[in-house]
């Protein structure tokens, strides 16, 4: 069997356009000469993609299964020739880039100074919303997401995923005690989100589940302020690895309950609008970052 990308290209065409004779349209070829194409495709997998009849197609389910991995081989062919062409040419222009603050101040100012340096054209605009913001209202080129996507409009690449601590201060804990229960968490004052409840899904194990959603005694929008209130020692706090990673590390902050942590990972991604003119500069700095994450 030796199915090639041409392959790939005119049965995932016919699909998108609906008819064979639509599909010969695009593909520039003739429509008996689509059907040809097809019919080899499905003689090379000794399986039925498609049932036509004269008015209509519908995938059989392989070609549901086919059609998935075709659109995914072609994406993964379509990045990998678009970042040799960045490697050959010198992006330029403005790329305006906005992520939660935390975000922002923890995984791309500090690589800011070595991004300029490699690509000198391109003038970054960087800005914080703590929530998500209209790309088109805030003239935004990529918007760097934490947790699940719901704006299927948007072109979505995953970066990276982040774990989740339950942390506090030392101080905190020598005026109040540690927990050793997640149940025990009630006693304490505990920092959350406000206007975002996933937030306050914390990932540890219980009686009733793998997710304990609490009540916060003191809630702000932005996890940079909450991860200030921490260690300031106003209370337990749950947050990405990738703001704490240092506090950890120096002493500031002390993970809480690691034996019941469910292990849950925060997904990370960048989401954009597919422009032409912006391809260069948005994937020579979503490559970069990725290598930094």
């Amino acid at each position: 069997m030796d199915i090639n990308s041409d392959d790939l290209k005119i049965f995932v065409t016919v699909v998108d356009s609906g008819t064979l004779s639509a599909a010969s349209v695009h593909l520039g070829q003739t429509t008996s000469g689509v059907s040809r194409a097809l019919s080899r495709l499905e003689d090379k997998l000794a399986t039925s993609l498609l049932t036509r009849t004269t008015r209509r197609m519908e995938l059989t389910e392989e070609g549901e299964l086919f059609l998935q991995q075709s659109r995914a081989i072609l994406g993964a062919m379509e990045l990998a020739e678009e970042t040799i062409r960045i490697r050959r040419q010198k992006p330029a222009g403005r790329l305006s880039v906005d992520a939660a603050s935390p975000f922002m101040l923890h995984c791309v100012v500090p690589h800011v100074a070595e991004f300029r340096a490699l690509y000198p054209d391109i003038r970054l605009e960087l800005s914080s919303n703590d929530q998500i913001a209209d790309l088109i209202e805030h003239r935004t080129d990529i918007a760097i997401r934490i947790g699940a996507l719901s704006d299927s409009t948007l072109h979505a690449r995953a970066l990276s995923s982040s774990a989740l601590h339950v942390l506090a201060s030392p101080d905190y804990l020598r005026r109040h005690g540690t927990p050793k229960m997640p149940e025990q968490l009630a006693g304490h004052s505990l920092l959350g989100f406000s206007h975002y409840e996933l937030g306050n899904a914390w990932p540890l194990r219980h009686d009733d589940g793998n997710s304990l959603q609490v009540t916060p005694a003191l809630a702000a929008s932005s996890g940079e302020t909450l991860r200030q209130l921490a260690l300031a020692g106003q209370g337990i706090v749950c947050l990405a690895d990738f703001m704490t990673r240092a506090d950890i590390k120096a002493g500031r902050l002390v993970p809480l309950l690691a034996s019941f942590n469910s292990g849950y990972r925060q997904q990370i991604h960048a989401v954009y609008y597919r422009n032409t003119q912006l391809s260069q500069r948005i994937s020579c700095f979503l490559e970069f970052l990725q290598q930094k994450l």
